[in-house]
């Protein structure tokens, strides 16, 4: 495939910026007249503040303000109406004297340096009554409550076919598996940078979606839309936590506008304070029961799935999805329940549900497989879901029978050795799972704009969270003019471009790429109406446009070849939009109402473990995926190997403990995240994609991959222990103190 083919392999367009440090982040900026804004935590989980003494941070040099409860412009009425998400959270601090969660904002310091701000934020003194508060692991079990937010997603309880006790089954297995709370560490900390502009507020945020801050921001201080500008030239990083808008970027808008024009304020959250101020991965207990034939065919699948979550709302995890769209089963039950406590709210992580959902539920299907005596692979096939098992819809389209049989071919399944085969001191095993992710699409638009030099520009307000939407897009773009996708400049990140759905839901590509495609597809029409020629008869190559006939053949001069800059050589400017929409103009969707939607995977992998010294090692790994049309094969493989490392940690390495007796975080700061270095990935990871075309998901044929590979790893490699040394992990991280008590 050449550079002008959707699929070739194109080396990032961002990449020089990026290592090079020319890329500007939101830190980077800083308006003339900048105020440092530095958020003082409460120090205690629960009570009421009753006093702040602010005199000794105002006394230092510097400091312009200290600003506490009172001292804010309360919200306007209409945030009422912003929906949760992409509100993240109703509960905003310093709106009240209420204390629900260690390192809750109760004042922001204001001054002239970050030096000064962060020395004065030590010297303010809040005085707070505290009161009694609980521990999110010790809460009871509670329903969610469904009158608003996250748990309106999707429904709470669901059950499939007649109910099907699994202990009445001929083969059956019962578990809890569990998984600790995980926190987003991106490397660039949410930041932004709010300043007024005449009557306009102009902001600079690390987002994942500038549209959702723009609407937010605008309802919380009662103004129009087209008054709140809001760019996010790059983000750092993401994965979740910074795809709602939280209330540091409320707070540092309302201090923005008590300070008025010409001190723009600017905040970067502390690394610690990425622990208190935005979300992250709840801890989890999945009670998982399986009922089977002698022959494995299943006959039940039950999954209860509870979630830590805030005092102030709920967050549910709905990590039962997988159960309802993986393995075919008459009878299908499944809940989700929360358990309330002092901490900050939960909210997305990279493969949220799915990844979850397929560690619980990987783990148990390779408990039934054994009890049963089949090849885990095998019950698999056994089981495998033509049609959605929660409601019989075709799907979109599905190989994943084709990715079991070429992982397996690639890996050598069906010839690796027996479990616990000795190297030494290490004990070999193998273990696979299902990958899986469920599909949004969101409505996009694109605008294409050629001048008389033919040189072309896109414009569209995705955001670049670094899974590489700068090259794909003009990728996109390059297929259908002729262009190389260098040859094609990219205006992206600004909410007031044309409207880009969020990069979240692995949904960027299939909704913005399809805008792109269509108005690539527009710009060539025009370009064939301004010589004359029927649309459908051309064809674009190096700058050219042909009439073919419809036929795209090879290029070659003839009178009915016209360069770009002939056909714009009397024209100042050509500007088209495309499109992509949804039926009945939802704000998104998972598919065709008529069709269900999923892209799916295998992996398996190769572990090592010391049982007399507790470790875990991964030696190799495949990954084969079902996921639609690959559009730039270089990133989507870099990101199914980033899925699979960032699935590697969840197996094994990654938790965030909570103090119970002081009702806090440890280890607030990356010396307390353990996470997987190059010394403990294998330079033996193998991945692939099957050959397949969703011609229901988009004109581009394609879907979202960017979560996939962080699904099903963590049960995969816990599979593969069992399979090392008989000892079943229900617990993760699978630390070496776990492997020496035997799980």
């Amino acid at each position: 495939m050449n550079g002008t083919t959707i699929g070739a392999g194109v080396h990032r367009l961002d990449g020089p910026a990026k290592v090079t440090g020319a890329a500007m982040f939101t830190a980077d900026h800083r308006p003339t007249g900048t105020l440092h804004a530095v958020l003082v935590g409460s120090p205690v989980p629960a009570g009421s503040l009753t006093h702040l003494d602010t005199a000794g941070a105002l006394a230092v040099p510097g400091v312009v303000a200290v600003l506490g409860p009172g001292d804010l412009p309360r919200p306007s009425s209409r945030l009422d109406e912003v929906s949760v998400p992409p509100l993240a959270t109703r509960f905003l601090p310093l709106q009240d004297d209420r204390i629900c969660y260690h390192g809750q904002a109760v004042a922001v310091v204001l001054a002239d340096t970050l030096q000064d701000a962060e020395h004065a934020a030590t010297l303010v003194r809040p005085h707070i009554a505290p009161a009694s508060f609980v521990v999110p692991a010790d809460a009871p079990v509670r329903d969610a409550t469904t009158a608003e937010g996250y748990a309106q997603l999707m429904p709470l309880t669901e059950q499939v076919g007649e109910p099907i006790d699994p202990r009445e089954t001929p083969v059956h297995v019962a578990a809890t598996y569990t998984q600790p709370d995980r926190h987003n560490n991106p490397m660039e900390p949410s930041a932004i940078v709010a300043e007024w502009d005449g009557d306009t507020l102009a902001v600079t945020d690390s987002v994942q979606h500038v549209y959702a801050v723009r609407d937010t921001l605008a309802a919380a201080l009662g103004l129009d839309q087209d008054k709140v500008v809001v760019r996010s030239p790059h983000t750092g990083g993401g994965f979740g936590a910074k795809a709602f808008v939280w209330p540091h970027e409320i707070i540092a808008a309302q201090a923005a506008m008590v300070m008025g024009p010409g001190r723009p304020v600017k905040l970067v959250l502390t690394r610690a304070q990425m622990y208190a101020m935005v979300g992250y991965q709840p801890a989890m207990w999945h009670d998982v029961a399986l009922g089977a034939a002698d022959n494995g065919s299943l006959i039940t699948v039950h999954h209860d799935a509870v979630n830590t979550t805030a005092v102030t709302e709920d967050y549910v995890e709905f990590a039962t999805a997988t159960a309802l769209g993986l393995y075919a089963s008459p009878s299908i039950s499944t809940s989700q329940r929360v358990r309330r406590g002092n901490v900050n709210l939960p909210t997305f992580m990279r493969s949220p549900l799915d990844g979850p959902g397929t560690w619980a539920l990987g783990s148990a299907v390779d408990e039934l497989a054994h009890a049963a005596g089949i090849d885990p692979l095998d019950l698999r096939l056994i089981n495998h879901a033509d049609t959605e098992p929660a409601t019989g819809k075709p799907w979109t389209s599905k190989k994943l029978v084709q990715a079991y049989g070429e992982a397996a071919r690639r890996f050598g399944w069906r010839t690796r050795p027996a479990g616990g085969t000795a190297d030494g001191p290490w004990r070999i095993g193998c273990g696979m799972a299902d990958a899986t992710q469920g599909q949004f699409r969101f409505p996009s638009r694109a605008r294409l704009v050629m001048d008389r030099t033919a040189t072309v520009t896109l414009e569209v307000g995705f955001t670049d969270i670094g899974q590489g939407p700068g090259t794909i897009f003009p990728q996109v773009a390059a297929s259908v003019l002729g262009l190389r996708p260098e040859q094609i400049r990219v205006k992206h990140g600004d909410a007031r471009l044309p409207f880009a759905g969020p990069t979240y839901g692995s949904g960027t590509t299939i909704g913005v790429g399809a805008a792109v495609l269509d108005a690539a597809q527009r710009l060539r029409a025009e370009l064939a109406r301004i010589a004359g020629w029927p649309a459908d008869e051309v064809s674009c190559a190096d700058g050219r446009l042909r009439r073919d006939g419809g036929q795209r053949v090879p290029f070659s001069r003839t009178d009915e070849d016209i360069p770009f800059t002939a056909l714009m050589a009397t024209r100042g400017e050509l500007a088209v939009e495309g499109s992509f929409a949804l039926p009945g103009g939802v704000p998104a969707d998972a598919g065709p109402a008529e069709y269900a939607t999923r892209t799916f995977g295998a992996v398996f992998v190769e572990v090592a473990v010391d049982p007399e010294l507790g470790l875990l090692r991964l030696r190799r790994a495949t990954g084969v995926y079902s996921a639609s049309r690959i559009v730039n094969e270089r990133t989507a493989r870099s990101q199914m190997i980033g899925g699979i490392v960032w699935g590697r940690g969840m197996a094994a390495l990654e938790a965030s403990t909570f103090e119970p007796a002081l009702g806090r975080w440890h280890s607030q700061n990356l010396a307390g995240v353990a996470l997987p270095v190059n010394a403990d990935i294998p330079a033996a990871i193998d991945i692939a994609f099957v050959d397949e075309f969703d011609e229901h998901a988009g004109p581009l044929g394609a879907k979202g991959i960017g979560e996939l590979s962080a699904t099903g790893t963590a049960a995969a490699v816990a599979n593969a222990v069992y399979d090392a040394i008989g000892m079943r992990v229900r617990d993760l991280p699978i630390t070496p103190e776990r492997i020496l008590q035997g799980g």
